[in-house]
């Protein structure tokens, strides 16, 4: 099996929903069990991907079965070729009073990042009140002080952080992205590293929650019982996952390898619109899938 990895970038408020929720939020976003931290299963990417890749790469029929399987009609002949993993939360946008935004991370994260991608970073020992800092960051207040919403911390400039801050900024901006020198600036000097515990309290209590009401049409007042919460990761949030490739299963392949099936994935930027509220401009983002055979985009 092959394996190539991929980001996805929020454009707009993305809302990757469970259904009716039990807490204080009507419509909650997808949490991993275990850490609780935001996530994009993998069956939303992959029914995505496989409509886009008919209508904006022109594969054809047999491509689109070999790589994603039949379609639900035919689902007792072959399993797809491709495996997709979920979606792990990467960056999180978070208010800095100095900056406008932050994109916060964690060791935590950074750690199971570098796993996935084979990367030989140090991760920064980020801890307690303590936030880690690249080189020239934007996000200080006074001296040494970082405001991220209602916290105060002690903002640390720090070589690793810089490292990090550089390879996330070429992962998310590759050469022929447009003006990909003013984003993967603006990027670095907005990264910023937290401590885990500090990072987990955020990714519960700093993504967007949106209120909304259906009016009667007769009246136009508030349909009675119509109010309704939402929860949404806002707008750039970053994620990454890993995509699993195995040799062709069904019998009209001509038994095709796995290197050969990775090539048909389409390269460069891919543009989707995951998760629901489609209709109120929810869940526009930019997918970046790794080059076969490196670590680096499309």
């Amino acid at each position: 099996m092959q394996a190539r990895h991929y980001h996805i970038q929020a454009l707009t408020a993305l809302h990757i929903g469970t259904g009716q929720g039990v807490g204080v939020v009507d419509l909650p976003i997808a949490r991993a069990k275990a850490t609780n931290l935001p996530q994009i299963p993998g069956s939303t990417i992959k029914g995505v991907l496989r409509d886009e890749a008919a209508a904006q790469y022109s594969l054809n029929d047999n491509d689109i079965r070999t790589l994603f399987g039949p379609d639900s009609s035919d689902t007792d002949s072959h399993a797809g070729a491709l495996a997709f993993g979920d979606a792990h939360l990467l960056l999180l946008p978070v208010r800095s009073f100095a900056g406008t935004v932050a994109y916060a991370t964690c060791p935590f994260i950074l750690r199971r990042y570098a796993r996935d991608l084979g990367l030989d970073l140090a991760i920064p020992n980020a801890r307690e009140e303590t936030a880690y800092l690249p080189q020239s960051s934007l996000l200080r207040v006074a001296g040494d002080n970082v405001a991220l919403e209602d916290l105060d911390l002690n903002g640390v400039e720090d070589n690793t952080t810089t490292a990090w801050a550089q390879h996330l900024s070429q992962a998310l901006y590759p050469d022929g992205t447009p003006q990909a020198t003013e984003w993967r600036q603006s990027l670095t000097q907005r990264l910023i590293v937290l401590s885990d515990d500090i990072y987990s309290y955020l990714a519960d209590t700093a993504t967007e929650i949106r209120t909304r009401i259906r009016i009667n049409r007769d009246t136009r007042i508030v349909q009675d019982g119509a109010l309704w919460t939402e929860e949404n990761l806002p707008a750039e949030t970053v994620l990454w996952g890993i995509i699993g490739i195995s040799d062709a299963r069904n019998r009209d392949s001509n038994h095709k390898k796995a290197a050969e099936l990775s090539v048909l994935l389409p390269e460069g930027e891919i543009a989707l619109q995951l998760g629901g509220k489609h209709t109120v401009g929810r869940g526009f983002c930019r997918l970046l899938l790794a080059h076969p055979g490196t670590g680096e985009n499309a």
